[in-house]
């Protein structure tokens, strides 16, 4: 296999193109291992030109989708500044390949995370807001299937993310839906969601994993709790909403 260094600058060739994972139309075989390596690698060199990284996505928390890319746990992915969008904002379809969005929650942490403290308690005290949000996708792989390796290598195909209000948080169990809304039709939806219990289940897994790489949760981050689907493409849809009875809407506008 090329040198994990060349196929992290290509990868980021193509990004900055807007022509992401061309690579793996040459069918290369990856492992989930060597593709987390290629995603450091090509956040290492995202922040050597000057790029921020301002926290972390969790992807893949249902077992379908797990199955469906050949894991046994959730993957992971970095967020950046400069594909920070506040909601009713109006994006450039061009900017992105097979552009798809996910419903789903964010949070923000109040202070540094010490791993060999995050208990659940540990977490929720660490929560200094919930937002709702549309995360963006590049919703395309040239790979063989399970595309497991080829969506991490990608940075778990994250391009951008909407953020709505912010809702200071608290310890009381609150329950909401989330809807996911192109054009005025609900696209997704779930109900009986429970704060916090169904957003924060994965932030462990994430703590844990992170830790392997050197990589701290600190104070300010924010953290993409995962989406309950799987991306949908917006295709000629031009209004994405997302709303939730709980914690506010966002929304964007896509030309």
């Amino acid at each position: 296999m090329e040198k994990i260094e060349t196929i992290a600058n290509k990868i980021l060739e193509d990004y900055d193109l807007k022509n992401p994972g061309t690579i793996f139309k040459e069918k290369k075989i990856i492992s989930n291992e060597d593709a987390l390596l290629i995603q450091s690698n090509v956040a290492r060199l995202r922040q050597k030109r000057g790029e921020e990284i301002i926290g972390y996505k969790i992807g893949c928390v249902s077992k379908d989708t797990q199955k469906k890319m050949g894991f046994t746990q959730p993957a992971c992915g970095y967020l950046w500044k400069n594909e920070l969008h506040n909601s009713g904002v109006i994006l450039n379809k061009k900017d992105y390949t097979n552009p798809a969005m996910e419903a789903e929650f964010g949070v923000t942490l109040n202070r540094d995370i010490k791993p060999d403290l995050a208990s659940f308690d540990y977490i929720l005290q660490s929560i200094e807001g919930v937002y709702p949000l549309i995360e963006i996708h590049n919703l395309v792989f040239y790979g063989s299937e399970p595309y497991g390796a080829e969506l991490l290598a990608n940075n778990a195909i994250h391009a951008g993310i909407v953020i709505g209000p912010e809702t200071k948080i608290s310890s009381k169990k609150v329950e909401t839906d989330l809807k996911l809304i192109y054009d005025k039709k609900i696209i997704d939806t779930w109900t009986n969601k429970i704060w916090p219990n169904d957003m924060l289940s994965e932030l462990d897994w994430l703590i844990k994993e992170q830790e392997k790489k050197n990589n701290y949760l600190k104070k300010g981050d924010l953290i993409l709790t995962g989406a309950y689907g799987f991306p949908v493409p917006i295709n000629e849809k031009k209004l994405i909403e997302v709303t939730s009875s709980a914690f506010g809407d966002v929304e964007a506008k896509f030309s």
